[in-house]
């Protein structure tokens, strides 16, 4: 191989050095006049730092990329899509039923925006939620009240945006202000259903004008409230409740059955052997349980209970009916009541006026909560105990073990259990939260739990709680009832979100007036002691213009996860009851 041969002098070793150096780092290496050596040395530094500014500003721009993605503030390319805005303990509910709703699609995207960091919001959303299935999690950070931010999430192109109360004392205000700023994104926000809650009934009304038209707003308060009334007069309708509220079991559906049009509702009741029939949605709105004789047009919708909607099939059970089987009871007349409240919070003006407008006869309540006197002679001008309902409120301690044992809790007819905060409703736009009221409530249930053991007889409990991690802890029988307010209002906006006329379905239900779900005796449709279909269930209840759906078992009320609770069971399978078992139905009385 040829080489050149070495300079012999200094200046020829210099000048081969800087034509090595130039050609290896192009910078160029050019030899001549000092003066053409200075301008080539001179051209290089800059090209040099031209280049130096470009890799700058390209590693500059893809860091702040990097950034963006990290934090949370890059847009979402998505369509068809639920958003979710708020960050609070009910989220993960919210998430996990919407990731069971989306398990028959194969794909789908729930977007969080929460002005909480990106990386720790997945974090908690990783941990309490294992697998979520063909459903892809999004989280965004920045302030739901900011218009600019809520673009990030593209509410324009969602299918649904449900937006949560954050925790704090003036989260009706902030879900309020989340509201309007969705509006100030109009005509951009698209035709999205728009799901809210707030805490305080007297918020209701702003937030509702906040939603607009398109917009859904749950009182979570008030509807706490009629739930715990109508849970302490039907023990095991939480139960109920919890089954048609949760995707993973039965739940509403709406369906065409060409086949019916022209018959009546009362026909349709036995027309689905494998779903129970509810009701009618028609172009006026819900139409629960209507009289058997309503004729089914071609423009309405059946509504069913079903397992999915592609379950609902018309498969006629009339031919299982066992007309000997059907019995008839009279009405029972309304009976004095013994009924014990410990503790007591904002809730509990909204209880007892619920529980007067139920009443049909002379009925005796105690409070006992936290308190002083002037406090709770408060409480009792706020509740101007009704007609029906004599109100006694006694200032003591629930958790003290010597208060519930001179209260005798098993002379009772039922107890309900609340968080005790000692006060009532706060001002408008401030929801007053207690974390330590639940830890209360767990040390009066295992003091009932005590009470239990000690007399080997069972208390008709209704407890309230906030967190539904603590229903785990809750020391109380199995199959116990519960309203766990964060996961109800959850599994409530799911369900609206998803099917939004479900939204007056469960107005209708919530409220005393109208239809609502009841436990009856099964010994009042069908003779005990025997087999029978439930298809003979269903005829019974049409005849007293009532909607059967299922019915619990006394045996299994302790056995888990059902707890004795069947909604929607073939009708044409046989089922044996018993004087103590009872059938769930729709009716107005």
């Amino acid at each position: 191989m040829d080489r050149s041969p070495a300079p012999s002098t200094f200046s020829g070793r210099l000048e081969a050095v800087w034509v090595s150096v130039g050609q290896t780092l192009k910078i160029g290496g050019a030899v001549g006049s000092p003066l053409y050596v200075l301008a080539s040395i001179l051209l290089a530094l800059v090209a040099l730092l031209f280049v130096s500014a470009l890799v700058s500003l390209i590693t500059t721009g893809i860091n702040q990329r990097i950034l963006e993605l990290r934090m949370g503030h890059s847009a979402v390319l998505e369509a068809r899509h639920t958003v979710v805005l708020g960050w609070s303990d009910p989220v993960f509910s919210v998430i996990a039923e919407l990731v069971t709703a989306n398990t028959n699609q194969r794909r789908s995207t729930v977007t969080v925006l929460a002005a909480k960091d990106k990386a720790e919001m997945e974090e908690e959303i990783g941990a309490r939620l294992r697998a979520t299935g063909t459903t892809n999690i999004v989280c965004r950070n920045g302030c739901t009240t900011d218009p600019a931010v809520l673009a990030r999430v593209s509410p324009q192109t969602a299918k649904a945006i449900l937006v949560l109360p954050p925790d704090g004392d003036d989260c009706d205000a902030h879900v309020v202000k989340t509201l309007l700023a969705l509006n100030a994104l109009t005509p951009e926000t698209g035709d999205a259903i728009v799901v809210a809650a707030v805490h305080d009934a007297h918020n209701h009304l702003t937030a509702t004008l906040a939603a607009g038209p398109r917009g859904r707003v749950l009182a979570i308060d008030d509807i706490i409230a009629r739930l715990v009334v109508q849970t302490a007069r039907q023990p095991g309708l939480s139960l109920v409740y919890e089954e048609l509220l949760d995707f993973a079991g039965d739940e509403f559906y709406t369906v065409v059955a060409p086949a019916l049009v022209g018959r009546t509702f009362g026909e349709a009741l036995l027309a689905f052997s494998h779903s129970s029939v509810v009701g009618l949605l028609r172009a006026d709105g819900i139409a629960l349980n209507p009289n058997p004789g309503t004729t089914i047009t071609a423009s309405d919708r059946i509504i069913v209970i079903a397992q999915d909607d592609d379950t609902a099939v018309v498969a006629d059970a009339t031919n299982c009916i066992d007309e000997e089987a059907i019995v008839t009871a009279s009405p029972r007349p309304p009976t004095p009541q013994r009924l014990l409240m410990l503790g007591w919070n904002r809730r509990g003006p909204l209880i007892l006026d619920q529980l007067a407008l139920y009443l049909a006869a002379p009925t005796r309540l105690d409070v006992v909560a936290l308190g002083d006197e002037p406090a709770l002679d408060g409480i009792h001008d706020m509740a101007d105990a009704p007609q029906h309902l004599d109100v006694t409120f006694h200032s003591a301690d629930t958790t003290d073990p010597r208060v519930l044992g001179r209260l005798d809790v098993l002379s009772y007819d039922s107890v309900i259990v609340i968080g005790d905060t000692g006060h009532a409703s706060p001002p408008p736009f401030v929801t007053t939260r207690a974390p330590e009221a639940d830890d209360r409530t767990l040390v009066t249930l295992l003091h009932l739990r005590a009470i239990e053991e000690a007399t080997h007889q069972e208390i008709p409990l209704t407890t309230e709680m906030s967190d539904d991690r603590n229903r785990l802890l809750a020391p109380v029988r199995a199959g116990a009832d519960f309203i766990v307010s964060g996961r109800l209002i959850s599994l409530l906006m799911t369900q609206i979100s998803e099917s939004p006329y479900l939204a007056d379905l469960f107005d209708e239900l919530f409220r005393a007036e109208g239809n609502e779900l009841y436990l009856k005796p099964a010994g009042d449709y069908v003779r005990a002691g025997e087999g029978v279909t439930f298809a003979t269930v269903v005829a019974s209840a049409l005849r007293r213009h009532e909607c059967a759906l299922g019915y619990r078992l006394r045996a299994q009320a302790a056995t888990g996860p059902t707890y004795g609770v069947r909604i929607n069971p073939d009708k044409r399978q046989p089922v044996r009851f018993t004087r103590d078992d009872w059938v769930i139905v729709l009716a107005e009385s």
